[in-house]
């Protein structure tokens, strides 16, 4: 079922909600420059287990508002995330890949705290590696005039990805673009995302993000791509180290789109980080 959240004045998200209205709510955060549509079946999955699944299309993202005031700090995310929270009105179990988990760590670290369940990290922590950092932002900042097919944009992704099979059904892959009147493709997001060098830098303060999980009192679950090149194998050691009862997964033949790569092994590990911490 489709949703719409009112997070400011005519200001909304939009999201996707699947499972028990009495289950324990697990809110789905995707990563800059994705959509709600990159989780795959974990929605389903998790609906079908007895949570709440709420899939939500962050601020400038999907079918959710663009920022008038090209606001896409690290701090409007939050704050968007306050907000729904409070709406759903009880305590959330966070999963937050990529921007979606530095939003959810900003949330729940920092006052106003968010009231949250449980956190789950998807290929991010606070100390992310710059090799990473600036592939993602050059895939972003590619390919400004859209694609001429849906082929295109698979093979402009295969270049990206290139250790994933390219897929024989682009559905999945028209769900993250939109189609403009001149009939090319474009990514399903606001390049104000990417336009204001101090919006997107400041989104890697690697101190607030250490000294926001200190502050998280709730199960915190790290799930690594072994294959990332944004979260280092000692990136996610440092933050155990931080956060020493944080429990770890690192999934074997992904990368950074973790969801994407391995959607059986990454919502297994959800579902059990979930129903062992949340019963």
């Amino acid at each position: 079922m489709a949703v719409r959240f009112l997070v400011g004045d005519s200001f909304e998200l939009s999201a996707d909600v699947e499972g028990l209205w009495n289950g324990k709510p697990v809110l789905l955060l995707h990563g800059g420059g994705q959509t709600r549509y990159s989780w795959g079946n974990t929605m389903s999955v998790l609906g079908e287990a007895g949570f709440l699944a709420i899939n939500l299309d962050l601020r400038g993202h999907g079918y959710s508002d663009w920022a008038a005031d090209g606001n896409y700090s690290i701090d409007a995310y939050a704050k968007d995330l306050r907000t729904v929270v409070d709406l759903i009105g009880q305590p959330v179990a966070l999963v937050g890949a990529s921007l979606g988990g530095l939003a959810s760590l900003i949330a729940a670290g920092e006052a106003p705290q968010v009231v949250c369940s449980a956190l789950i990290l998807v290929d991010v922590a606070p100390q992310l590696e710059q090799v990473g950092r600036e592939r993602i932002l050059e895939f972003m900042r590619s390919y400004p005039d859209g694609f001429i097919s849906l082929e295109e944009a698979a093979s402009a992704v295969s270049g990206y990805l290139p250790y994933r099979s390219r897929p024989d059904d682009l559905s999945g892959l028209e769900n993250n673009l939109r189609l403009g009147f001149d009939g090319r493709y474009r990514w399903h997001w606001d390049p104000a995302i990417i336009s204001d060098d101090e919006q997107v830098n400041d989104k890697f303060d690697t101190k607030r993000y250490e000294r926001a999980a200190l502050t998280i009192d709730v199960p915190i679950m790290l799930v690594r791509g072994r294959m990332s090149d944004v979260v280092s194998k000692a990136g996610a050691q440092a933050f155990l180290k931080t956060v020493p009862s944080a429990e770890y997964v690192d999934v074997k033949e992904a990368g950074h789109m973790i969801a994407g790569d391995r959607n059986d092994a990454f919502t297994s590990a959800v579902i059990s980080f979930l129903t062992k911490n949340l019963s």
